[in-house]
């Protein structure tokens, strides 16, 4: 069985937002305000078989840093 999205050589872009928040966006398409590329491109399975190895952490950029800044102050 075949991945429908990759189907027709469609191909994708990972994107990530100022918050480390990583998406995959249609490489044909703009990517929208607020994302820009991380670099690679491939089918869609091979774009969110890359997000999931490199996004461990899902909480946003700005929490993580809040959730360090007050582990050092403590």
């Amino acid at each position: 069985m075949s991945e429908p999205r990759a189907e027709g050589g469609l191909q994708y872009s990972v994107v990530v937002n100022g918050e480390g928040q990583y998406s995959v966006w249609a490489a044909h398409r703009s990517v929208p305000s607020g994302w820009r590329e991380e670099g690679l491109r491939g089918t869609h399975a091979e774009c969110l078989a890359h997000i999931r190895q490199v996004w461990t952490d899902m909480r946003p950029l700005s929490l993580r840093q809040a959730s360090e800044q007050g582990a050092t102050d403590g």
